[in-house]
């Protein structure tokens, strides 16, 4: 395997390629930037995953988190600068604005209701009050909007996709 150096280079990669193209590269992807084969990238992904920096799919070397980036279409899109990102969970989506340094507008869908909610956040805070989507229940009321996490942090890497 190839020293800590390019193993930390991959990993910027990996992030670099998500703000700039909302989406992970492939391992042949970073395999042709670094100009090593698809074996090595291969084994550089398998140990990045291993150490917590990205997490790849089971069983495959694509990458389904990049937190906060997900590989993946989920319930959680934030929009910025004309880009839609998909983020993990509700802790990623405020991530991605932190992380790539920009205003944006969430879309999230409640996981147990299936409304709509959007926030919009400006120079790192929330701009405003987050808006229910107009077919939205009338029922929940701006102060009651939590983020709930179903397991402690001591136990999200048990398993990420759940938490």
């Amino acid at each position: 395997m190839k020293d800590d150096n390019v193993l930390w280079q991959v990993r910027h990669f990996v992030y670099a390629h998500f703000a700039e193209t909302t989406r992970p590269p492939s391992v042949d992807e970073t395999a042709a930037h670094f100009g090593i084969s698809i074996e090595e990238a291969s084994e550089l992904y398998q140990e990045l995953n291993n150490r917590h920096a990205f997490f790849l799919e089971p069983g495959t070397m694509a990458i389904r988190m990049a937190n906060p980036f997900s590989g993946i279409p989920t319930d959680f899109k934030v929009h910025v600068n004309g880009k839609t990102y998909f983020a993990n969970c509700a802790w990623d989506m405020l991530g991605i604005p932190a992380t790539l340094h920009c205003d944006a507008v969430i879309d999230a869908v409640f996981t147990e209701s299936n409304e709509t909610i959007r926030l919009e956040i400006k120079n790192g805070e929330l701009a405003q009050s987050p808006t229910l989507a107009p077919h939205a229940s009338a029922g929940v009321t701006n102060h009651q909007l939590l983020v709930h996490f179903p397991l402690p942090f001591a136990r999200w890497y048990d398993d990420l996709v759940f938490t």
